[in-house]
Formats: structure tokens, sequence, C-alpha cells
């Protein structure tokens, strides 16, 4: 989905009026209409102001361009389990479970690698091939590669 589609189905899912929208985000109606057409997109602090407003991420914002990863347990990111910072903001590098207003959950590698293996094994997948799995991925991630 482009971002103009995006954009249109956010402000009608938010009943807002171009006119409304155009306020909010400190724009004109004309801009907001050139979005929904595809003509043009927001510049990047008018993408953060449109996540916080809409409660999403910048990526979803843009269609998903990146699949975004946790960069320090590996777990896929949706807008449901992405981090935020203390004032709110989207922290599309951690998801929520590894790091929260803030701060860190997992300092040790072994830590996490412990949890994930009481979390993820079953009848697919044995503890010792998610720690394998584990201890291959994590110092892939860029947490893991400063520490």
């Amino acid at each position: 989905m482009k971002t103009g589609e995006i954009l249109l189905n956010l402000r009608k899912k938010a009943e807002m009026s171009q006119d409304e929208f155009a306020e909010k985000v400190f724009v004109t109606r004309q801009a907001v209409s050139r979005w929904e057409n595809d003509e043009t997109i927001p510049n990047t602090e008018t993408l953060k102001l449109l996540s916080k407003v809409f409660d999403v991420s910048i990526n979803t914002i843009l269609g998903s361009p990146r699949k975004l990863v946790c960069q320090c347990c590996g777990m896929p990111l949706e807008d449901s389990t992405i981090s935020r910072e203390v004032n709110g903001e989207f922290n599309e590098e951690y998801c929520k479970w590894c790091y929260a207003n803030g701060d860190f959950t997992y300092t040790d590698m072994e830590k996490i690698i412990e949890f994930c293996v009481g979390t993820m094994s079953n009848e697919k997948w044995t503890e010792e091939e998610v720690r394998n799995y584990m201890e291959n991925m994590l110092p892939k991630l860029n947490y893991w590669k400063n520490k």
C-alpha cells in the first residue's frame, strides 16, 4: 500500500476532514491532498508528528518498506510491539519487551537466551535448537554488537 492511501485510511478512520487533518499537523489542506494522491510525501518532521497523531510507526505510514526486527531479541516488529521512548515516540529498533521507557530489559546475552529457550521451545523447536538459533542470531543484532 502506498503512503497516500495509508494516510487517507488513517484520516478517515480518525473521522477527520482534510481541513481538520491539515490543522492538526500544521500544513495546508492542499498539502494533505497532495500526500493522499501520492504527489508528495511528508517531510521527516511531519512524519514524526503523523506518527504521534495516528499512533502508528513511521514505517507503517511509509507502507512498511522495511521489515523491522528487534535489535535485541530478533523478534519481528509491528506497531503493537514496537517500543517507545519516555516521551511516547516509537523506537523502531526494539520491541516493547526488550526496551521500555528508556531502559533495556536485558544486558546479559545469556539471560535473554534462557528466556527465549523457555518461551520458544515446543514440539517444532527443541531447547537445544532454540539455544543454537539464539546464540547464532543475537551477535548479529546491533544491540549485542555494541556489547
